[in-house]
């Protein structure tokens, strides 16, 4: 079983407080993975990991208010939004895995495999890949679905993720083929 992660695809991170115009080339890319997954329910689990930030999040010393808990910032964007039977779950820190439930939900439906969307290459993917390695699952990071701010934030990330993690990096096409 596996499960396609969509990591803050919300609007403050597209076109809002924090946008990253590069973040929208990736929208096509995501929105056909999840027409994959959303047709073979029986193999896929789609979760969404979005920011949801409450005021005294230590995150927002770095970064500003953004994301906050109930805003519009804080929705998926409506181009990737959830459908039923989708999972959307809060997150507060880097990490999808930390204290949002994620782990055990995966492990509620037999899953062994996450496919990493979204955003941050270096930053949210980057310590999601690291919590889903330490928990054994293996790790794929289809590398024309994900996206940094800059080109080398991106390089940089994948590499990294390949190197200290082992995640997979295809390109979308390989995993829909």
């Amino acid at each position: 079983m596996k499960a396609l992660v969509v990591i803050d695809m919300l609007n403050d991170f597209v076109t809002g407080k924090i946008a990253n115009p590069r973040s929208e080339r990736i929208i096509p890319t995501i929105r056909d993975l999840l027409e994959r997954a959303r047709s073979d329910r029986g193999e896929w689990l789609v979760v969404y990991a979005n920011d949801a930030h409450l005021p005294q999040d230590f995150e927002l010393a770095v970064w500003g208010e953004h994301a906050m808990a109930g805003t519009p910032g804080a929705e998926i964007i409506p181009e990737l939004a959830a459908a039923r039977g989708d999972f959307v779950l809060p997150k507060r820190t880097y990490s999808s895995f930390h204290e949002t439930g994620l782990d055990p939900l995966l492990r509620q439906f037999g899953v062994d495999t996450v496919v990493l969307t979204g955003q941050h290459t270096n930053i949210c993917l980057r310590h999601t890949t690291a919590d889903a390695f330490f928990r054994g699952y293996r790790v794929v990071v289809p590398r024309d679905a994900v996206e940094a701010v800059t080109e080398e934030d991106h390089e940089s990330g994948l590499r990294y993720l390949e190197t200290i993690y082992k995640a997979e990096l295809p390109y979308t096409k390989e995993l829909l083929d």
